[in-house]
């Protein structure tokens, strides 16, 4: 399962690729514990409890979600970037070792546990990238009403999913026709007003799903363009 999870290199830059090693490695010992627990205890997203008591788990993107993250950024060549969800900022080194590599950029990115925040901030620090990124802290629909200098290139939606929908809303003003969204986990039911609005034509995406594994589960996600401004 390690060698699944874990492979030899991940984009080719000694600092990062260390640092990702790392947090994945982590992942494998602290997050299946933790979901154990709490479904011990019947919890499950959306629950009230359910991410106090997931608090030491790193719930990160895959390491293929993660490179495509990676890819993607490159690819559109994508300077401003939004992220909900910065947990331990697995997803969030990916990024902004994507802008580092575009020349330059920003990645804005929000989290609602003060500790997360904090262990984020200091992985940012250790792969080198933490100029590239400011963290929000708190709910992401209060953090992120706070202006953007730029039009946003890429979203990541990778916190609670029913916050998807508002969340999208929130940053639609700044979206630019050919922006870019992920949404993470979209199998999970708190999604399901997220993919019924996405999905409607006339609101101005087109979308298409793929699936990556990990910690032997599978992780729906979904890839979305923005078509209209």
């Amino acid at each position: 399962m390690e060698h699944d999870i874990l492979p030899s290199y991940f984009i080719g830059d000694t600092r990062v690729d260390a640092t990702l090693r790392r947090l994945y490695a982590a992942t494998l010992r602290m997050d299946p514990p933790a979901r154990q627990a709490v479904a011990a205890h019947g919890l499950d997203e959306g629950a009230p409890g359910f991410y106090e008591a997931m608090k030491d788990a790193y719930m990160p993107v895959t390491p293929d979600l993660g490179m495509l993250l990676y890819l993607l950024v490159r690819s559109s060549l994508a300077r401003t970037v939004v992220e909900f969800g910065t947990s331990f900022g697995i997803s969030s080194i990916w990024i902004a070792a994507a802008l580092r590599s575009n020349g330059n950029g920003r990645l804005v990115t929000t989290e609602m546990d003060g500790g997360k925040v904090s262990c984020a901030r200091n992985n940012l620090r250790e792969a080198g990238l933490d100029d590239l990124v400011e963290i929000r802290a708190g709910l992401a629909e209060q953090t992120l009403r706070e202006p953007l200098q730029h039009p946003i290139d890429l979203v990541l939606l990778d916190g609670a999913k029913s916050a998807y929908l508002p969340v999208l809303r929130l940053l639609e003003p700044n979206l630019r026709s050919g922006t870019l969204i992920l949404a993470d986990n979209t199998d999970m039911p708190g999604s399901r007003p997220f993919l019924d609005y996405v999905q409607e034509p006339c609101n101005g995406y087109r979308s298409a799903s793929i699936v990556t594994e990990a910690l032997g589960a599978t992780h729906p996600c979904m890839v979305l363009l923005r078509v209209r401004e």
